[in-house]
């Protein structure tokens, strides 16, 4: 059997086990030749967070690899695949056209079968509610913060800066980036101490300038700036 493997990471460099290229590229090399697949290629998109499935040239060659060999596509999971059910559904309909198919190792997902099929287009689903949570917790939190672009009380909320007038919130761009690592990084399961350890080790600097904590980043989601539940 003939498989394809295809990795994404949404910054350049991201070294967090379970999200890095090369720990995305090990557990798919692993589950081939523990399931007898023959891995003939292996894609990727680095610095690419949440674009369109058209928009990256490391699936569309994988893509195009899998379908043309009629090979399993393998990804470490979902959320590496796709940002949106449309492109999730599109990407397991071409496939199947072709007479391959999809196997994202994290949800022990296989759409060789019909269960297979079904279970992935309620993932991708599931998967795409949670983003939309997010994305309107967020906008939610942000329109508080900013309420007539003025500050409310209290400390400085991480990603933003004060204006000199001393009640202005101006957008952080630097900060602003590491929210989304944490978007990111929560969407896929990741935990708070998971996530302070993936940012120090990322160099991602806090708003004090000391290393991430557990206690940080469980601030970060209780105030709703990135999502609303915490492990």
């Amino acid at each position: 059997m003939k498989a394809i493997g295809y990795c994404r990471v949404s910054t350049e460099g991201q070294a967090q086990d379970g999200v890095s290229l090369a720990a995305q590229q090990a557990r798919i090399f692993a589950w081939c030749e523990l399931n007898g697949y023959g891995l003939m290629e292996l894609h990727a998109d680095a610095g690419l967070s949440g674009c369109r499935s058209d928009n990256r040239p490391g699936l569309q060659a994988a893509l195009s690899a899998a379908c043309r060999e009629g090979a399993a596509l393998i990804v470490y999971s979902l959320s590496r695949l796709a940002r949106s059910t449309k492109d999730a559904i599109s990407i397991s309909d071409r496939l199947a056209k072709s007479g391959a198919d999809l196997v994202s190792l994290s949800e022990k997902l296989d759409t060789a079968s019909a269960a297979g099929k079904m279970i992935f287009r309620m993932l991708a689903v599931l998967a795409e509610f949670e983003r939309d949570q997010v994305a309107e917790r967020t906008k939610g939190a942000l329109g508080h913060l900013r309420s007539k672009g003025k500050r409310i009380s209290g400390r400085l909320p991480f990603g933003y800066d004060l204006a000199e007038d001393g009640e202005t919130l101006l957008l952080n761009s630097t900060e602003q980036s590491g929210l989304q690592i944490i978007a990111d990084l929560r969407t896929q399961g990741f935990g708070r101490r998971r996530i302070a350890d993936h940012l120090n080790k990322q160099g991602v600097p806090s708003k004090t300038g000391k290393l991430w904590s557990p206690q940080a980043v469980g601030g970060i989601l209780k105030r709703g700036l990135v999502a609303t539940s915490v492990n």
